[in-house]
């Protein structure tokens, strides 16, 4: 099994979408002190008991407090003092009662016309976080409200797993960078797989593109292992004249190929390979299939990397607009838009549905997977469907 990455410290400003690398334990409580919870007056509650709309109690106000100033204010006996949400409570007050329930009649003097009970409107010290609180575990994707989070304990850096470094080769003697020259086409897959890896929280490797030669396929997947954590290598994988990579890893270190074609279409010419230690996976080059490969196995793989579970894709459960095949003995994807017609999603297939069809993805917006051992699924048929962007924004 691929080696899992190392660790480091990184500011909090800039902890968004790392992994936590260790638990995170809060070093205070939150909040540190007793703190209005509403607009009103701090108040000692038993001086409030005998208080109504009709028979109001009068207390003496001698003070006002503010938020992010510190007080050293005492009520006593039938005292108040204003106070606003946030602000931090004066010593021997248990309660605040909202504005709305009092009436200010002189400068000092304020009516309350309902009671209070101990601890009404109040934040208490430590009631969200408590000091010795596990925060977040190991493992865990940081996302905007844990930044905030994170800043609010006083946290300047935390520990986080290190980006993993991806290495992603093109072979092809038909690629380009761009296109269009005629017989050739622009090399696609190597630009997508960039920003999914990126998109997983990866440090993207170009190794740019290689023709068909087996020594030049050779020395660029042996820098490629080399400088990264895990390969990534298009095309060249299937059984023609030119499909010569896996005899290339398998040339290159123990143990090589551990797996060549797998029972699923599209995507079946993919292989995985391991070489001193690290995870080598080439995938099909028709964009369609690469992409398909990457979700099932690039993904498991990243997330192991990461020392996190790989999260399950977002499923929605959709009716079946016309009948779909599958392949026995193989597990199919079918490609699908999903849409929200009247009362029910609905799962419409993509026809143009081709390997090579990178328009399918465009205008598709999930997959149903059809089992290696069922035929098909029938018109009317309420399935699941996976989806790999969100269905009310996916392309017309």
């Amino acid at each position: 099994m691929t080696a899992t990455v190392g660790t480091e410290t990184v500011p909090v400003s800039s902890a968004l979408g790392r992994i936590t690398a260790e638990d995170i334990i809060s070093p205070v409580d939150l909040p540190p002190f007793e703190r209005a919870a509403m607009d009103g007056y701090a108040i000692r509650a038993e001086d409030t008991y005998s208080a109504s709309t009709s028979s109001p109690v009068t207390l003496r106000s001698i003070g006002d407090l503010q938020i992010g100033e510190a007080t050293n204010l005492l009520l006593g006996k039938n005292e108040t003092a204003s106070i606003v949400t946030g602000a931090q409570m004066p010593a021997s007050a248990n309660a605040v009662v909202m504005v709305e329930y009092t009436k200010k009649i002189s400068d000092d003097q304020v009516e309350i016309y309902t009671e209070s009970r101990p601890g009404e409107n109040i934040s208490r010290v430590g009631e969200d976080v408590q000091k010795g609180d596990i925060v977040f575990r190991r493992g865990i994707k940081i996302l905007p409200p844990d930044v905030g989070m994170l800043t609010s304990l006083g946290l300047q850096q935390i520990p986080v797993v290190c980006k993993p470094r991806i290495a992603i080769l093109s072979t092809g003697n038909e690629l380009r960078h761009d296109a269009h020259t005629i017989g050739k086409i622009a090399d696609a897959n190597r630009p997508m797989l960039i920003s999914a890896v990126k998109d997983l929280g990866c440090e993207p490797v170009d190794m740019g593109i290689v023709g068909d030669d087996a020594e030049a396929i050779h020395d660029k997947l042996l820098d490629g292992i080399r400088s990264a954590d895990a390969m990534l290598v298009t095309a060249g994988t299937s059984v023609g004249p030119h499909d010569i990579v896996p005899k290339v890893i398998d040339s290159i270190g123990k143990p090589g190929m551990l797996v060549h074609g797998v029972a699923m279409r599209p995507s079946m010419p993919t292989g995985l390979a391991a070489v001193d230690g690290k995870a080598v996976i080439s995938l099909p080059g028709y964009p369609v299939s690469a992409y398909i490969a990457f979700i099932e196995f690039v993904r498991p793989l990243i997330a192991h990397l990461l020392r996190t579970k790989p999260l399950p894709p977002p499923t929605v459960k959709a009716r079946l607009s016309r009948r779909i095949a599958g392949i026995l003995g193989s597990r199919t994807y079918i490609r699908v838009k999903v849409t929200f017609e009247k009362t029910e999603l609905v799962a419409e297939p993509i026809r143009t549905s081709g390997a090579g069809i990178l328009s399918s993805l465009i205008h598709s917006n999930g997959f149903i997977i059809v089992p290696e051992h069922v035929e098909g699924y029938e018109e009317g048929e309420l399935v699941d469907v996976e989806l790999y962007r969100p269905w009310e924004t996916s392309g017309n």
